[in-house]
């Protein structure tokens, strides 16, 4: 997959911005706030994680509302977002900047451009999966799908205590499924045709 392009030093051209991204994730359920930043750098500054990111979130932002679509789509960034809301407390304008990261995560899940095999993103659609069957999640089919589609190795780390949870009836290799089936697939069908 590669860095994106800003990463790689390459040039990014008008012609190559998509000017209604920032429509498109103002659209999006706590998107809404982008228009609303004021570039103080208040959420980069609180952020324990932005050392580690490829964008702080206050540049993040900045891109967003000038349409480096691809290179916020392919960013790390959104996905080491720890949601501690540090930067959404302490924001001057009131924007909801961890909701607009979930907005971003949800653009790139559905658009295919989140890194392959980071866990983060490997998680997300491994629980939606695993809800969206039985209505419950299954914390040890979770883990195992995890380790198995980012790195199978970490099973021998997860083995040992995985062991000790489920001795201990704090997990189940057997899942659980709601009462109801029919009123789940009617919920989620009703939630998916209530998305923008």
């Amino acid at each position: 997959m590669g860095a994106p392009p800003m990463l790689q030093g390459s040039i990014t051209y008008e012609g190559q911005l998509d000017r209604g991204f920032a429509y498109e994730i103002a659209s999006i359920p706590g998107g809404e706030g982008i228009f609303g930043c004021l570039q103080c750098g208040s959420c980069s500054g609180i952020c324990p994680i932005a050392p580690f990111m490829d964008y702080t979130p206050r540049r993040l932002m900045n891109m967003v509302r000038e349409g480096f679509k691809d290179e916020v789509l392919h960013s790390r960034t959104v996905w080491l977002c720890a949601s501690c809301y540090a930067c959404t407390v302490n924001c001057p304008a009131g924007i909801h900047i961890t909701d607009v990261m979930y907005a971003l995560k949800r653009v790139a899940i559905k658009e295919g451009t989140h890194p392959r095999r980071f866990p983060i993103p490997v998680l997300a659609k491994e629980f939606l999966r695993n809800v969206t069957r039985s209505g419950r999640n299954n914390e040890f089919m979770l883990g195992l799908s995890l380790a198995l589609r980012t790195n199978p190795l970490k099973l021998l780390k997860m083995a040992p205590m995985g062991l000790k949870l489920l001795k201990m009836g704090r997990i189940s290799i057997r899942g659980e499924k709601v009462r109801d089936p029919r009123a789940l697939d009617d919920l989620l069908r009703k939630v998916q045709e209530a998305r923008p």
